[in-house]
């Protein structure tokens, strides 16, 4: 992603990104420009203030333990890294929106398999009912940052 790019607001992402660190990870502005540079796709809603989709490639140089669960079982995939939507931009689609141009983007690449974890602990109901909504099931659980916070691995196949 060219981060000189006008349709991207760096500080907006990285202020939406701290709204939901409990359920993704903390970023501060060199971590979130090395995200980008090796970023796959990203999708963005309103410049990065209102919702933020990150994903990455199964070769990506990226040394989250949940990406790697998912290199480990699977031989090509899209990982979704983080999706976020500001607080008072919820219920207007604008996730959905995301995933739906990711899933474009993807097929249209020759992937077949998109895939995510949500949090059990610290819980993330909302974000487990729209993942099953959009079609992604459960392959397996982990903890990967010990006992403080429990996963579930998620994947949607790529229908044609």
């Amino acid at each position: 992603m060219d981060l000189n790019d006008p349709d991207f607001d760096l500080q907006a992402v990285l202020a939406l990104n701290r709204g939901s660190e409990a359920h993704t990870s903390r970023l501060d502005r060199a971590s979130l420009q090395a995200l980008l540079q090796q970023a796959w796709h990203v999708g963005l809603k309103d410049a990065g203030r209102s919702a933020l989709l990150i994903a990455l490639e199964q070769g990506a140089d990226y040394h989250s333990p949940n990406f790697h669960w998912f290199r480990d079982r699977y031989p090509r995939f899209v990982y979704v890294d983080r999706i976020i939507v500001a607080a008072a931009a919820r219920g207007q689609g604008l996730a959905r929106s995301l995933y739906e141009e990711l899933f474009g983007v993807a097929r249209r690449a020759g992937h077949a398999l998109v895939c995510c974890e949500v949090n059990l602990a610290p819980p993330n109901p909302g974000s487990q009912r729209f993942h099953e909504a959009l079609g992604f099931a459960e392959v397996g659980r982990g903890a990967p940052y010990g006992d403080k916070k429990l996963v579930q691995y998620l994947v949607r196949p790529l229908g044609d």
